[in-house]
């Protein structure tokens, strides 16, 4: 089984579409507090890298919720399409977005440190802090 499939999804009401050249079968949890206030609860999306195309792009409202990332909803349903990071335009794409995720496994959560203590999963995964995530990924000089 390989872990990256081609996919494609859509947002609630249809006005826009999403193709994805390599969807990874690993989801992952944000739990950060920005994630949580973005969608009321835990994000869990899969990372799309960056061959990512849209239809009805002129529905897409981008948000620059950092130096380095923006989130995007359609203007038209409100649903949240991506996280992307500005730097290398990788895109993490919320889960229940793709038509078909017949092997998809939730592997891991970041913001772990930031989980409030309501909720919790029971799956067995990776976790990192905020810290570890911001030392992993962010880019230099933030």
């Amino acid at each position: 089984m390989s872990d990256k499939n081609e996919g494609k999804g859509s947002c609630l009401c249809g006005a826009t579409r999403i193709f994805v050249k390599t969807v990874s079968k690993n989801i992952g949890g944000c739990h950060c507090q920005m994630c949580r206030k973005w969608g009321g609860g835990p994000l869990l999306v899969v990372d799309c890298g960056s061959e990512v195309s849209f239809e009805g792009q002129e529905n897409i409202t981008t948000f620059n919720s950092s130096e380095w990332a923006e989130r995007a909803f359609c203007k038209q349903c409100g649903t949240h399409l991506f996280y992307r990071l500005k730097q290398n335009n990788q895109h993490f794409i919320p889960v229940g977005l793709f038509e078909q995720s017949p092997d998809f496994v939730f592997d891991h959560q970041i913001f772990i440190d930031e989980k409030p203590t309501y909720y919790c999963f029971a799956n067995e995964t990776n976790n990192l802090t905020g810290a570890e995530v911001f030392a992993q990924f962010a880019p230099p000089n933030i």
